[in-house]
């Protein structure tokens, strides 16, 4: 998954992080708060605030106890709330230079794996701030995914760029006073005879 963007829900006016699949045929919205939102920007944007945001500060304590974040995964849906885990490896302290060239070429499998749990917002910022990979289970995706269709909405977008195109402002005038006019009459007035004029 990739995060897509962020979004506002029409309605409720809170913000969305919105993640799409690999095929990029299916989003996932997830509804968060305001300063979520705000943390997840601040790590898609890459620039470095005057002082440390926590996300930052998280990020800056996993390199010092030498752990990296390897994957988030958001692996279920409970009660209408998203839940994710992250997966960190820790990697033994590197002491002189010839060991550190070894310990590149150890497997990533022999180092620790440790699993913590996390609101998928966190899991989110954490991810764009260190380029880890973001998962989703398909059983999660299935059931919470909004389908995307591309070359509907641009088809969408030309039709109305060529009604744009074609309409004049005296037409669009006329065209919202007549609707306006027909909003205003009474449901089982009769039709105006056509012959009378005003």
């Amino acid at each position: 998954m990739s995060v897509a963007g962020l979004a506002l829900d029409a309605s409720s006016r809170s913000p969305i992080v919105l993640l799409r699949d690999p095929s990029g045929r299916r989003q996932v919205p997830i509804w968060i708060d305001q300063a979520q939102a705000h943390n997840i920007m601040a790590g898609i944007q890459d620039s470095p605030p005057p002082r440390p945001l926590s996300h930052d500060l998280m990020v800056a304590l996993l390199k010092a106890g030498n752990l990296h974040l390897e994957r988030v995964i958001i692996h279920a849906i409970e009660e209408s709330t998203f839940q994710a885990v992250l997966k960190l490896r820790l990697r033994a302290p590197i002491e002189e230079p010839e060991e550190e060239q070894e310990e590149e070429n150890i497997p990533e499998e022999s180092a620790e794996l440790i699993e913590m749990d996390a609101r998928p917002s966190d899991a989110i910022a954490l991810a764009v701030r260190t380029g880890s990979s973001i998962w989703m289970l398909e059983e999660v995706v299935a059931e919470a995914s909004i389908p995307v269709d591309a070359e509907a909405d641009e088809e969408d977008q030309s039709e109305f760029r060529r009604f744009l195109d074609d309409v004049s402002p005296a037409a669009l005038i006329r065209h919202l006073h007549n609707r306006e006019s027909t909003t205003e009459e009474p449901f089982n007035s009769p039709d105006p005879d056509p012959d009378q004029q005003e």
